[in-house]
Order: C-alpha cells, then structure tokens, then sequence
C-alpha cells in the first residue's frame, strides 16, 4: 500500500520548530547544506555571525549552492557562489547577472530563521504550530557550553527515531558495550503533554582495573547511571546527569531531513565542581558520539514493519511519544504520574 504524499508530509510534523544547528557547528563563510522536511538549504554564517539559508538548488541550472564558496564584502556579510557558474547569491535570493552588473529579483526563497543566542530555530517554512522550547535558553544562561558531537543522517523516519530514544529498555541492549548497563529500573514517568520527565536507574558491571588502565577514559563512568531525561517533543530530549567532577546537560536534537532519513546531534553543556571536568570535557563528548552511532546502527538492524506482538514493562514514554505524534499539535488528556 502506498502512502499518500500529504501522510508523508505529516509524518514530519508540520508546524514544529527544529534546531538547526548551533552557530559553533558552522565555520565563517563555508556553506552547509541542510535538509528539513524534504528540502535542502544551503545554510552559511558571516563574519558578523549572522546566519542565512536558502534552497539549495541554484535557479539557473540547479547545482547545490552547498558546494559553492563564500564571497566576503567589506562589510562582513557575504554571498553564497554557485560552483557551476560562480552566481553569487545574497541573503534575500537575488544575484548579480555577468555582464550587465544588475541585480535580480529575489530568485531564491530565503529559509526563514529565528536566532536564539547561538540556536538556530526554523520552522521549515511551516506556519508555526507550537512554541520553541525555552529551556535552551535556560541551559545557555546556567551552564557552560563544552561542545557538539555525534552529528549524522540516519536512515530512518522521525517516529521510529523518536520511539528509540524513548525506549528505555534499549540501554542494557544497544549500548551494553559501552556502559556495561545489567538492568533498568524505572522509577517514574511524569507527563505533562508535549514535555515529559523520565527518573530512572542503571546499575553496571563494573570494569576491572586492568581494563580501566587500558582505556583510562572508562574511569570516567559511574557504577550506577542515575537517569533524568527531560523531554520536549518532537525534537528534544536533555539527559541530566550527576558526575563527580560536575553536572551535564547533554541535549540530544532530532530534525526530519525527509520522509526516512532523521538528523541527530548532541550538544553539551557542563557546569564543573571541579577544575579537571574542562580537561575531561571532550571524552563526554565522546561518549556521547558512541550512543549516537550504537543507536543508528541498531536502527539500520530493524524490520520497520513488524508487528509488536509483545510489550515490555516501562514503555510508558514509547506511549508519550505515539500519543503526542498521532495528536500532533493537538495535546490530549495526559496520564498521572508513575
């Protein structure tokens, strides 16, 4: 059975906000493509940090803007150049015809944007059916920023992207090798209809001394993962955690490139109780970048289709996330806590 384009386009939750990227994820006048909900962008940032995207296709014979170059004015802004012709293209879609010197009309729709600090919010042309979350907002004034990681496609579709980062079995399954993680125990799930928190724990088998000294970095990982997840649907999810050197925010983004291919990415912000967390601040990201890669290899593993036949304890937040996609933007009823 085939499914009709408006489903698709559905499916990709029209009206959300999604983080496009945070300003240090993009280098001063190099162009970078971006896809959301089925369209790619050509997103470039100036010397002025100001930020800009338009559709990545050049109107004259349709090569992407994305592997152009940037042309600086004296002012900072710049322009993005087609590779095919050199048409340096402006912020608001217009270029300079060869030969005569005049300007166009706009020939390009410009992406709309909302800068936030250093977030970079859009709508994908959508009219805008909720709010952008403004616990980011909140994070940036608290915590420090330590960095980005874990930036990747996967071939999947947002919902089944969704669903896996609300399976909280998964953790003594798919990222077992890394954290050793023996069970998961849920202790509550508070609904609060597009936002949500998790509370559970995760004991681990301990590592040996020996395979600590091996790999140094493990000795950075705690004997029991206490989880806080902190959930904005569709497009955020803020992993709290207590460690001995500090506290975490590491805030995982999911952006709907297409109808089967998701983007995620993390950023990560820390506040240190203790001066060696900034020396040890890049090993969290890498860790970070192992869960992303686990999660869209088992994502690569799975038959989409498959009936689930069965249902294991502690779905609740698979259930919040399937609630709040088939309501989408609608909130309805939320259970009580448990």
């Amino acid at each position: 059975m085939r499914t009709d384009q408006s489903t698709l386009a559905r499916m990709m939750l029209p009206g959300a906000p999604w983080l496009l990227a945070h300003k240090s994820m993009l280098q001063a006048n190099q162009p970078r493509k971006i896809s959301l909900c089925g369209v790619d962008y050509v997103m470039w940032k100036d010397s002025t940090e100001e930020v800009y995207a338009l559709p990545n296709a050049c109107p004259h014979m349709g090569a992407m803007l994305s592997e152009g170059w940037c042309e600086v004015r004296n002012d900072g802004t710049s322009t993005v150049v087609c590779p095919f012709h050199a048409l340096p293209f402006d912020a608001t879609g217009c270029t300079i015809l060869p030969g005569s010197g005049k300007k166009t009309l706009p020939l390009l729709n410009p992406l709309e944007l909302i800068i936030q600090g250093d977030f970079i919010w859009s709508y994908g042309g959508h009219e805008p059916k909720i709010p952008i979350p403004a616990v980011m907002n909140d994070i940036a004034e608290k915590y420090d920023f330590v960095g980005h990681t874990g930036d990747r496609s996967v071939e999947t579709d947002l919902l089944t992207m969704l669903l896996n980062m609300h399976d909280y079995n998964h953790q003594n399954g798919t990222h077992r090798d890394l954290f050793r993680i023996t069970d998961v125990e849920f202790q509550q799930f508070i609904d609060n209809g597009l936002n949500s928190h998790a509370f559970y724990d995760m004991p681990t088998a301990p590592y040996t001394v020996a395979g600590k000294l091996r790999k140094p970095d493990l000795f950075l990982l705690p004997t029991a993962i206490k989880a806080h997840l902190e959930n904005h649907f569709p497009s955020l999810v803020i992993f709290h955690g207590e460690m001995p050197l500090g506290k975490a925010a590491q805030c995982h983004f999911f952006v709907p490139e297409a109808e089967n291919r998701t983007r995620t990415y993390i950023l990560l912000f820390g506040q240190a109780k203790h001066s060696a967390f900034r020396v040890f601040s890049k090993t969290y990201l890498k860790f970070g970048k192992v869960v992303i890669d686990q999660d869209a290899d088992i994502l690569g593993k799975i038959y989409p289709n498959t009936p689930q036949k069965i249902k294991l304890n502690n779905e609740v937040g698979m259930d919040w996330v399937r609630r709040n996609f088939e309501s989408f933007p609608n909130i309805v009823e939320p259970n009580l806590s448990r």
